[in-house]
């Protein structure tokens, strides 16, 4: 079982930045592809960002391109969100995730569903205030 432990979260003026991370637990963190997804109230979570086991591929929500970076660094087990410009809209939960795949197609088919995706973390909250 991985174990993924979000950190990061806050509150933060709009047009703010921060940095959320996902530290797993997992053996061969490259055999996972990792992703961050977002839950506002009131509305279902949300797919935000998926970036592949080696990190050369990513997929980003049209919602944040431009704005959010993800990254990873599988020396640490560890995957990055990085939030710039910050919206109101912004504010959620959100989590980490992640799923085994190892093998031809993991690198380019990366997944945007929630029940895709079989770890998850606690989530971290994200305040955006005007």
């Amino acid at each position: 079982q991985v174990q993924l432990v979000e950190s990061g979260g806050g509150l933060v003026q709009a047009g703010g930045s921060l940095r959320l991370s996902c530290a797993a637990s997992a053996r061969i963190f490259s055999n996972y592809a990792m992703g961050w997804f977002r839950q506002a109230p009131g509305k279902e979570r949300e797919f935000v960002v998926a970036i592949s086991g080696s990190g050369g591929r990513t997929l980003y929500a049209d919602s944040i391109k431009g704005q959010f970076t993800i990254s990873r660094d599988n020396a640490k087990n560890t995957v990055y969100l990085q939030m710039n410009r910050l919206k109101l809209e912004d504010t959620a939960v959100y989590y980490c995730a992640a799923y085994y795949c190892s093998g031809y197609g993991c690198e380019e088919n990366l997944r945007v569903r929630t029940h895709q995706y079989y770890h998850w973390g606690q989530g971290t909250q994200v305040t955006v205030s005007s």
